[in-house]
């Protein structure tokens, strides 16, 4: 596959896999998930590839999720086939850690990316936060059920039911993240994270992961449910104000929708 809105790089036994669209505050769109999906394939496939670090480029955002503005233009965000679900299952099913370095905005969707990774290493400039229910949208499956796994039911049901923003302190305080560094300090901190992994047995920690990820597979028939009913609920008149407003920087106005 020959990336566009990604890069995939190799070295020290790390693949770095870093979203390409600054232009739109790493804000994926299909091509983007399916090239995301195809790189960690590729490292999975990899046996020089021990650890996989996904960031987004620059240093405004990691990722700000769906783009809205694509998704406005054309209807949707151009997913197909297994679309953003099996980007997610991508992440949780290599066989390998996955860390995430979060070295901006993680909001919406890119908070749910961040989420599933095994780890996630912020710079102190970090943002997280959900946005779903603000603009239309919403993520019925790991951005939910298994965000109450890290941060507990009350807090997931706050960051859902809110859409507030959280500093990098924060998502410490709550279990989103396992590490604050400063900006500057962020890539050296995520290469002395690889580095010690691969000191560690391929094998146990391939079990370790596939012992984790068997305790939450229920999420993913679950999400697989909640997303089709989230196709429906974008075409309606409601999800669409929602998108609208965020484009045309208004206030949005859900309370008409009220039943």
């Amino acid at each position: 596959m020959n990336y566009t809105d990604i890069r995939y790089e190799t070295r020290n036994g790390v693949a770095h896999v870093t979203i390409e669209r600054q232009e739109r505050m790493n804000a994926f769109r299909g091509q983007t998930v399916e090239e995301l999906t195809h790189a960690f394939h590729r490292a999975w496939d990899d046996r020089v590839v021990g650890v996989v670090v996904l960031r987004g480029a620059g240093s405004r955002a990691f990722c700000t999720g769906g783009d809205q503005k694509e998704r406005q233009e054309k209807g949707s965000y151009g997913f197909r086939g297994a679309g953003i679900l099996g980007l997610h299952e991508a992440i949780r099913a290599i066989p390998k850690p996955v860390i995430a370095a979060v070295n901006g905005y993680a909001i919406g969707g890119g908070n749910v990316l961040q989420v599933l990774c095994d780890l996630a290493i912020a710079a102190d400039s970090a943002v997280f936060g959900q946005v779903g229910p603000r603009v239309g949208s919403v993520d019925p499956g790991h951005g939910t059920a298994y965000l109450a796994r890290l941060v507990g039911e009350r807090k997931a049901r706050e960051i859902w039911y809110l859409c507030r923003r959280y500093d990098a302190q924060q998502a410490l305080a709550m279990g989103l993240v396992n590490h604050v560094v400063p900006a500057a300090e962020l890539d050296a901190e995520v290469e002395r994270w690889c580095q010690e992994i691969l000191d560690k047995s391929p094998m146990a920690l391939r079990i370790a992961k596939a012992s984790f990820k068997a305790e939450t597979d229920h999420i993913t028939g679950n999400a697989a449910l909640g997303h089709a009913a989230v196709e429906l609920y974008w075409e309606s008149e409601e999800a669409r104000e929602g998108v609208a407003a965020f484009v045309e920087k208004r206030p949005v106005d859900f309370r008409r929708f009220r039943r």
